[in-house]
């Protein structure tokens, strides 16, 4: 089975992209790591001083739920992060492709 990659794109409030920028690089990311996604970015635009783009890879489809679960359902978003960040995003969507040229293996930035 194939490990599928979320393709997310924020925007921000205006103003507040770096303040969410931050905290995906300091208090999310890692967190995702420690469950097992990996994460690449967050890319701010380069055409739009409100949005940014991240990607998080899961193993494989049937990981995906159990994971977000553990993310979203854990005292990190819940107590912290979801209360303060959730205000300052204007709009969010994601695409989930599969992973058909094996980058999860490969996947760049991932701790040792």
């Amino acid at each position: 089975m194939a490990a599928v990659i979320e393709v997310r794109t924020y925007r921000a409030t205006p103003g507040s992209r770096e303040i969410l920028i931050e905290a995906m690089r300091n208090r999310a990311t890692p967190a995702h790591r420690e469950i097992g996604m990996k994460v690449l970015g967050p890319f701010p635009s380069t055409e739009d001083e409100d949005t940014f783009v991240w990607l998080r890879a899961f193993p494989d489809a049937a990981s995906r739920d159990p994971m977000k679960e553990s993310f979203y359902g854990g005292p990190l978003w819940l107590g912290e992060l979801e209360p303060v960040l959730m205000p300052l995003i204007a709009h969010f969507e994601s695409v989930l492709v599969e992973d058909s040229v094996g980058f999860w293996d490969s996947w760049p930035g991932q701790p040792e």
